[in-house]
């Protein structure tokens, strides 16, 4: 079994091998990293299918488990309709004999909205951040926000950004709670 976690699209200088151990103990690997020369091409596909969906933003956090040619999504979404559109996507990839659909949808909350707006605001103002990371098509740091719980999701280059994106996102008003999940790129 293999876990794919995708968080993120970054640019071609975070494009290199990036593997950290996640809450479970189990390896990842965020989208937009490209994975090893050898790598089956229906994993390279989904991987792409994925990122190109369009309601996926900075807010979401999709992956994926690789089982034969079942594929098992798994991540936290705000939309329904992008749990729904992942799990088409990946159907129509070749060699994909079947997909279980476990993303969860975020409940709709006015206050995780508001925590959301403003965490994002806290890191990708910060002028350290901002100038490394904010300028992307998606950026790579992800904020996820259930139930007033903040969790930060993808990869940086070094501790220091690690540190003040955990910072900034401690510091908003009406957060409970971060988990500091970002992953610092592999040299």
């Amino acid at each position: 079994m293999k876990r794919i976690g995708f968080a993120l699209l970054a640019t071609v200088v975070l494009a290199s091998s990036v593997l950290a151990a996640d809450d479970k103990g189990k390896n990842h690997l965020d989208p937009f990293v490209t994975g090893p020369a050898d790598e089956v091409r229906m994993i390279q596909e989904v991987r792409h299918q994925l990122v190109m969906l369009p309601y996926y933003s900075v807010f979401d956090d999709l992956g994926f488990i690789v089982n034969g040619s079942t594929i098992t999504l798994v991540g936290q979404v705000t939309q329904p309709v992008l749990k729904s559109d992942a799990g088409k996507v990946v159907e129509k990839v070749e060699g994909v004999t079947s997909v279980v659909n476990n993303i969860e949808v975020l409940p709709l909350s006015a206050m995780d909205n508001d925590i959301r707006r403003k965490v994002y605001r806290a890191i990708y103002g910060d002028p350290v951040l901002s100038t490394r990371y904010g300028f992307q098509a998606l950026p790579s740091i992800h904020i996820i926000v259930k139930n007033g719980n903040v969790r930060l999701e993808g990869v940086v280059a070094n501790e220091m950004d690690r540190n003040v994106a955990f910072i900034r996102a401690n510091g908003v008003p009406g957060v409970f709670h971060v988990d500091n999940d970002l992953k610092i790129e592999a040299k």
